[in-house]
C-alpha cells in the first residue's frame, strides 16, 4: 500500500475512535449538541472510507482504457465528502430542531464536555497531520479529509461552550440552538469541500505563482530554441499535465530539437513532480511573439 494509502486508512481508525468516545459524552449527558457533534463524527468516518478507496485506485497505473492514470478519481472522493457533510448537517438540523420542541435535560454536564474535548484533541492532532502529509504528497483527497477534521475541532470547541453555558444559565433552549448553529457550520465547510472539488473535475489550471515558475524554466532550459507559447496545465490529483508549442529555428534537425525538448522536460519533471509534459515543435515563422521568451 502507498503511504498516501496508509495515512487514509489510519483516518479510519481515528474516525472510529472518535465516534466511540464522543458517543459516550452523548450518552452520559443526554446533550442534542453532543449528539450533532457525534453524528458528524459517522461523516467522518465514512468520508475517510471514501478518501482510502480513491487514493488506492488514484496509485494505479495508467492502462489501455485510462491512459492519463487514475489521478481524478481523488477529486470523486473529495466531492463525495462534500455532499456526505451536506447530508449530516441535514440530520443535525433535525435534531435541533426536535431538542427545541422538547429541550432535552443534561445530565453529567462537566463530564461529557471533558469526554468530547477528548476527542476534539485527538481530531485536531490527527487534522494537521493530513494536511501537512496531503500537501507533502499532494493528495486532494487526504487535504479534504483534513479540513474536514479542522472544521470538526472547531464545531467541537463551540458545542463544549455551549454546553457550559446551557448549564451554568439553565437556559436549555441554548443546547438545541447550538446543535442549529453547528448544522450551518457543517454546511459551509462541506460548500468548501465541494467547490474545490469541482474545480479539480473541471481541469482547472495550477495556480499562477506556480504557472511564473514553470515559465522561468521553460526559459532557462529551451536554449537554442525561439520562444514557446499556449502554456496550458492542469492538475489531476497528484499529477500536473504541461503543455506547450516550442518553436525553433527553421533549419534546425529534429535529433536538436528533441534533444531541447528532453532538456525541457527533464526540469520541469524535477521541479514538479509526477509531471507529465506534451511538446509541440513548431518552424521560426509559427512564432507568435506573446509566449515565452528563451533566454
Amino acid at each position: 500500500m502507498s503511504e498516501t494509502g496508509r495515512i487514509a486508512a489510519w483516518s479510519l481508525v481515528v474516525g472510529v475512535a472518535v465516534l466511540g468516545i464522543k458517543t459516550f459524552a452523548w450518552w452520559l449527558t443526554g446533550s442534542v449538541a453532543l449528539l450533532s457533534d457525534a453524528l458528524e463524527s459517522v461523516v467522518n468516518i465514512a468520508t475517510a472510507f471514501a478518501a482510502l478507496m480513491a487514493v488506492r485506485i488514484a496509485a494505479r497505473p495508467p492502462d489501455a482504457t485510462h491512459p492519463y492514470g487514475h489521478h481524478k478519481a481523488e477529486f470523486f472522493s473529495a466531492v463525495l465528502e462534500g455532499v456526505l457533510i451536506v447530508v449530516a448537517a441535514l440530520f443535525i438540523l433535525e435534531e435541533a430542531w426536535q431538542g427545541f420542541r422538547t429541550p432535552p435535560e443534561i445530565n453529567a454536564p462537566w463530564t461529557g464536555i471533558a469526554v468530547n474535548l477528548v476527542a476534539a484533541g485527538l481530531n485536531a492532532a490527527w487534522a494537521a497531520v493530513l494536511i501537512r502529509q496531503g500537501r507533502r504528497l499532494r493528495s486532494p483527497a487526504l487535504r479534504a479529509d483534513g479540513a474536514h477534521l479542522r472544521a470538526d475541532v472547531v464545531t467541537s470547541a463551540g458545542v463544549a461552550i455551549g454546553v457550559a453555558a446551557a448549564v451554568l444559565t439553565g437556559w436549555t433552549w441554548l443546547d438545541p440552538a447550538l446543535a442549529a448553529l453547528v448544522a450551518v457550520h457543517v454546511l459551509w465547510s462541506g460548500w468548501k469541500v465541494l467547490s474545490a472539488s469541482v474545480s479539480g473535475l473541471m481541469d482547472e489550471s495550477i495556480p499562477e505563482p506556480d504557472l511564473a515558475s514553470l515559465r522561468e524554466i521553460i526559459s532557462e532550459s529551451a536554449e537554442g530554441a525561439v520562444e514557446a507559447h499556449d502554456l496550458r496545465t492542469r492538475h489531476a490529483g497528484s499529477a500536473t499535465f504541461v503543455e506547450f508549442h516550442l518553436v525553433v529555428p527553421g533549419d534546425m534537425t529534429v535529433e536538436t530539437a528533441h534533444r531541447i525538448c528532453d532538456r525541457v522536460e527533464a526540469s520541469l519533471k524535477s521541479a514538479v513532480p509526477e509531471c507529465t509534459v506534451t511538446i509541440h515543435v513548431e518552424p521560426e515563422h509559427k512564432a507568435k511573439h506573446t509566449g515565452i521568451v528563451v533566454l
